[in-house]
């Protein structure tokens, strides 16, 4: 078998980063080494962390710059908040993938990406264009390169992705943070007690899928409404349509402080995936959102630490309203509906 590399991508903190980007950092960081010590053990003989501060460099041109540097025979590439909840034989198939004769490349999901396993990666990504993420990086492999690209979407443990602290809270990873995490466990809970009950209903909005409202339907006493919207936010491509959102209307029509009171109308809880809220509003280009530690605030439901006053307003509505609401991104509105509804895992294997 090929000899097979393994990188592990991972983003260090700003200058002027707050407490709580700081905190995920710090986890991603450490998930990091742990996957080195379990890549290693799966049989890659070259695993490293590639580390660096951010910059507007795109996951393309970092990709590239890789291949061409270190000229892998076969790669693993992946984000150092990737996967903490793979087994040693998730990683095991990566590597076997990777380390392939043949066209072969290996995705946790191929429509939405954050590891890739890809056989004969030089010089086949010695040309990759600047892709905007690991998101997208299945799709040139397939429609470009000509790659036979498999997945394993069915293994829900590998499409949780530590993108913020609320994924760390549900993974059971927030003991000794000085951050008042209070309303947001409280919200898992009230969430959590209503999805058991028969004479309730679970509304979850955002990017969902059928994986995981087909886990609702077998696992919670509540009925189940979805809204879906915007899969595939992070692999959009230059002329398609615009991001947009039905409940993203209505705050455009009634403000973001209605967000509580249209919620309460469609359930008795909530499940809800902002980054389509905030793309609705102000496009797919994360830069033009609120920073990161705002995001974050409000994913705590910490509308007090939030600046940006549209997001403020809106955690505001949804700390406040008479149903538990949860807000996050796609982790949450994805696999992390399992851990929201059945429980969290014990504490994180990486520390």
């Amino acid at each position: 078998m090929p000899p097979v590399t393994v990188r592990i991508m991972h983003p260090e903190p700003a200058a002027d980063a707050g407490p709580l980007e700081r905190w995920v950092a710090t986890e991603r960081s450490a998930l990091a080494r742990w996957h080195c010590e379990g890549f290693a053990a799966a049989g890659a003989p070259d695993v490293a962390v590639v580390s660096g501060p951010p910059d507007a460099t795109s996951f393309g041109a970092r990709l590239r710059a890789l291949v061409r540097a270190d000229r892998p025979a076969g790669l693993v590439v992946l984000g150092s908040g990737a996967i903490p909840l793979a087994t040693a034989g998730d990683l095991r198939d990566f590597v076997a993938v990777a380390g392939a004769e043949e066209r072969l490349a290996l995705a946790n999901n191929r429509y939405s990406a954050d590891v890739v396993a890809i056989a004969g990666a030089w010089p086949s990504l010695a040309e990759v264009p600047d892709l905007p993420s690991d998101n997208a990086l299945p799709r040139w492999l397939e429609e470009v390169a000509g790659y036979e690209v498999r997945d394993l979407r069915r293994r829900w443990r590998l499409a949780i992705d530590i993108d913020g602290p609320l994924d760390l809270v549900l993974l059971g990873t927030d003991s000794g943070r000085d951050v008042d995490l209070g309303r947001v466990k409280a919200a898992i809970v009230a969430v959590r007690r209503t999805a058991g009950d028969p004479r309730a209903e679970l509304l979850v909005a955002g990017r969902t899928s059928a994986a995981a409202l087909a886990w609702l339907e077998r696992s919670a006493a509540a009925r189940t409404r979805a809204l879906i919207e915007e899969r595939g936010l992070r692999t959009s491509v230059a002329g398609q349509r615009p991001p947009a959102s039905v409940l993203g209307a209505l705050l455009e029509r009634d403000g973001p402080e209605s967000l509580g009171a249209h919620l309460r109308r469609f359930g008795e809880a909530a499940i809800v995936d902002t980054r389509v809220l905030l793309a609705h509003r102000l496009g797919a280009d994360e830069s033009d959102w609120p920073v990161a530690e705002d995001r974050f605030a409000s994913d705590l439901l910490l509308a007090e630490r939030i600046a940006d006053p549209w997001l403020r307003a809106l955690t505001e509505s949804a700390a406040s309203a008479p149903i538990p609401i949860l807000l996050g991104g796609h982790t949450l509105v994805g696999p992390g509906v399992r851990l929201v509804v059945a429980g969290r895992p014990p504490g994180p294997r990486w520390r």
